[in-house]
């Protein structure tokens, strides 16, 4: 169990923790799932929700959102979506930075941090292991791994990481070209 020492919690003993494999899948899902077996892998985190995202490139294929609630009584925003493409399955995982499971890269926390504080961690981390880490086309550090794009959800004041986990799409050279429109708009907790 990852263990931490600020408010980058937010509960995290209650959200669980999925594993993160490099052009695999994050937890449960897999890239390349259909949309009823995105639904049926997610059925251990709670309610599901499938809905049509909007075509923005006639490239791209037809594209489903899976929205994946934790269960309780009270309403809550989606834990993690999923965006599966009609041509290739399964492309992008996002977790929320409030509600979403905790996902690590080489023990390194990725979902909910303060964006500060995660910038510091990754250059920390790239320096004690002889690697390197990466920044986003909006500016936000992350370990240099083409599978993460790492975005910014605001919460209250404050930016938290809200890595989406992902592989090019059908007509799309890289994760960033395969963000789903969605994905393209700034994020309130």
């Amino acid at each position: 169990m990852v263990v931490f020492g600020t408010q980058a919690d937010f509960g995290a003993a209650e959200r669980g923790e999925w594993a993160y494999s490099p052009a695999v899948g994050v937890g449960p899902l897999r890239f390349g799932m259909t949309v009823n077996e995105v639904v049926e892998a997610a059925g251990m985190l709670g309610q599901t929700q499938v809905g049509d995202c909007p075509r923005q490139y006639a490239v791209f294929s037809p594209t489903w959102k899976v929205e994946m609630r934790r269960r309780g009584a009270a309403p809550s925003p989606p834990a993690v979506t999923a965006y599966v493409s009609e041509a290739v399955g399964l492309f992008c995982i996002a977790a929320d930075a409030v509600q979403g499971p905790q996902v690590a890269y080489d023990g390194l926390p990725l979902v909910g941090r303060d964006m500060a504080e995660l910038e510091s961690d990754a250059i920390a981390y790239a320096e004690a292991n002889d690697v390197r880490f990466r920044y986003s086309i909006e500016g936000y550090a992350a370990p240099d791994d083409p599978g993460i794009v790492m975005r910014a959800q605001l919460v209250g004041e404050v930016l938290r990481s809200r890595p989406l986990f992902m592989v090019p799409r059908d007509g799309a050279w890289t994760e960033w070209d395969s963000l789903p429109s969605e994905e393209h708009q700034s994020h309130r907790g």
